[in-house]
């Protein structure tokens, strides 16, 4: 499977290379898994933990321990040991970036062993890349960094990680998904698997009406269709789904719903300047991963001039003030969301 491109400080290995290396059996002496996504760094530090050794030899050698609950000398310790019985040892260190002193690690790293892989991960942050540690990191093994996909990213993420089971989906069931759960890739990936084993023997489509039967996600009421509903201007739909947001908050918070409209109005600002006003040309400048996606941009500028974008942009914006408690003592999510609707329609 193809995964979104995040790299390394050098912008040449993605979670993908990594991983083909390690189905290849071509390890390193460390592995530093760092940033703000989390499902990259234990799809990584998952796949050595399950498959670089056999149950047996996991029993002497395969070491987990948690950075709140050591130190880091008794990680170097516990890398300097030799294997039992096994070509190598693992040990993986999780919640790394609770360890203090890790520049003490680079003692380590002037002479690792390698029989040990040491696996650090250090979620929801990243090392500082102007510390000499990352130089000698890299120098030994790898520095990889886990970005946060973008929502943009999240269709194509969609569409591969599927088509990697065998499965497709119809574009608005991909759309739907996105909307809803987010970028949130560990979440995302368990609500694919939940459809995946959904699905009815010999389908390997998914639709729309399947997304909302098994995640619970309205087919005709969500982000999706306020969208759309709000491009062509169709008042008395987006009214209908202001009020079952408004009746299911829970399912439908109005952070993802500003979220989705601030991004797509400020891609409809961008498409104004586009070279060419074609359904490729859009695509390319706005950057979409296909030409069909811009058809929307296409519609809404036809419906919204640049002033009136702008002003768009800015009451999405005083509405994400209000929804967080800024000049606001009364007003619900619901009122907010329907009153930002009723300014962008009129």
């Amino acid at each position: 499977m193809e995964y979104p491109p995040l790299y390394m400080a050098k912008q040449e290995t993605t979670c993908d290379d990594i991983l083909k290396e390690l189905r290849a059996g071509q390890y390193r002496p460390i592995y530093y898994l760092m940033g703000e996504e989390a499902y990259y760094i234990d799809l990584i530090s998952d796949y050595i933990i399950d498959n670089v050794l056999t149950e047996t030899e996991k029993e002497f050698n395969l070491s987990i321990v948690y950075g709140a609950d050591v130190d880091i000398a008794t990680v170097i310790n516990a890398a300097k040991r030799y294997p039992m019985m096994s070509e190598r040892q693992v040990v993986v260190v999780k919640e790394a970036q609770a360890i203090r002193n890790m520049e003490e690690l680079s003692y380590y790293l002037q002479k690792p062993l390698n029989s040990t892989i040491l696996v650090m991960c250090h979620k929801h942050g990243a090392l500082d890349r102007r510390k000499k540690l990352t130089a000698e990191i890299e120098k030994v093994g790898i520095l990889f960094e886990s970005k946060k996909v973008k929502e943009a990213q999240l269709p194509a993420f969609i569409t591969s990680y599927m088509k990697s089971k065998g499965v497709d989906l119809e574009p608005k069931a991909t759309s739907m998904l996105a909307d809803f759960v987010g970028t949130d890739l560990s979440r995302l990936t368990g609500e694919l698997e939940k459809l995946i084993i959904t699905l009815p023997k010999n389908q390997t489509r998914v639709t729309p009406e399947q997304i909302e039967r098994n995640i619970g996600i309205s087919k005709d009421y969500n982000n999706f269709e306020l969208r759309s509903a709000i491009v062509e201007k169709d008042i008395l739909k987006a009214n209908r789904i202001v009020k079952y947001f408004e009746e299911n908050p829970k399912t439908n918070p109005i952070q993802m719903t500003l979220s989705l409209l601030f991004g797509f109005f400020s891609n409809l600002m961008l498409a104004y300047y586009a070279p060419e006003k074609s359904e490729r040309g859009i695509a390319g400048f706005i950057g979409l991963k296909t030409p069909w996606q811009s058809r929307e941009y296409l519609t809404a500028m036809r419906r919204y001039s640049g002033v009136k974008t702008m002003q768009i942009i800015g009451e999405i914006r005083y509405a994400d003030a209000k929804s967080k408690g800024v000049k606001n003592a009364s007003l619900s999510d619901g009122d907010i969301l329907r009153e930002l609707v009723f300014k962008i329609l009129h």
